[in-house]
């Protein structure tokens, strides 16, 4: 024992007459374990003390910002992305490529297939089949064309028993001297067969066919038949295919000529002009007063 240590038990006995109930009897591996304790906690206290060092962590909104890139671009590689996150005042170029492997790997068909719709709407036709009920409890099958761009409604027919060979002259109607389209949109509906998909291809027409139980992917036709049923077919009963084709050529007038549609811009088909006279408001009747259009008088 040294100097130092005989000085300080000396001042203890003397200033603290009470030391000896606070002595502790311990193992060699008690001092052990906690020396390892003391290490640890010391240790720890450096590190968040210290300044830290390597790369710096990636903010979450960074973070949610790679993954909304990566999937609104499914092109786009780390150095295009760096790019636009350069452009929106965040800097983590070296995090980008191991950031976007962890991804959510969602195809998102929904998606691309909007774009495809989106940038070829100009060459996309589509095709389908809805069926109404007749007052003698039978069922026609009504066949229409409608184009993209516009929602113009090409061609529509009626029949009793759609055939391949029956569309196959439908179409032949629908897209005459040469006015077909680049895509033709379709399901897989078995009255097409093999025949019709061949002559789409003959008429030099690229057919899109979709997915199974996806009518969400021929949605411009899907919604043409909704504002169909709901703005006519749900209000009148259909005596024979001659009344049903009498209703619905009135019906796509009405649609080419009267009605506004949202896709378009709150337009018709056939760009109907806006009145630009001021007098008293005119009022027309259309399918025999279930809707009407109003004029201005000049």
């Amino acid at each position: 024992m040294g100097a130092v240590d005989k000085i300080f038990w000396v001042f203890a006995r003397r200033f603290w007459g009470a030391w000896k109930q606070s002595l502790v009897l311990v193992n060699p591996e008690t001092v052990v374990r906690w020396h390892r304790a003391g290490f640890r906690l010391y240790w720890s206290w450096i590190s968040k003390a210290r300044k830290p060092v390597g790369r710096k962590k990636l903010s979450m909104e960074v973070r949610e910002l790679i993954f909304r890139l990566v999937a609104e671009n499914p092109t786009w590689g780390a150095p295009r992305i760096h790019g636009e996150l350069l452009m929106l005042g965040f800097d983590a170029e070296r995090t980008i490529s191991r950031w976007m492997k962890r991804v959510p790997r969602d195809p998102q068909p929904t998606q691309r297939w909007r774009a495809f719709l989106a940038n070829h709407r100009e060459a996309i036709a589509a095709m389908d089949f809805f069926t109404v009920p007749t007052i003698t409890f039978g069922v026609l099958y009504c066949f229409f064309v409608i184009r993209h761009d516009r929602r113009r409604i090409l061609h529509f027919n009626i029949t009793k028993h759609p055939t391949s060979g029956w569309i196959i002259q439908q179409l032949r109607e629908a897209f005459p001297f040469g006015a077909a389209p680049r895509f033709l949109i379709h399901d897989r509906d078995a009255k097409y067969g093999t025949e019709v998909p061949a002559a789409i291809r003959s008429l030099k027409i690229n057919a899109v066919r979709t997915s199974f139980e996806s009518p969400w992917q021929n949605g411009v036709a899907e919604r043409w038949v909704g504002s169909c049923r709901r703005e006519l077919l749900d209000h009148v009963i259909a005596l024979n295919e001659r009344h049903l084709k009498r209703l619905l050529s009135e019906y796509v007038s009405y649609h080419h000529e009267d009605r506004t549609h949202l896709g378009l811009r709150k337009e018709t088909p056939s760009r109907r002009i806006r009145s630009a006279a001021t007098g008293p408001v005119i009022c027309h009747a259309r399918l025999g007063g279930l809707h009407h259009r109003y004029d201005r008088a000049a």
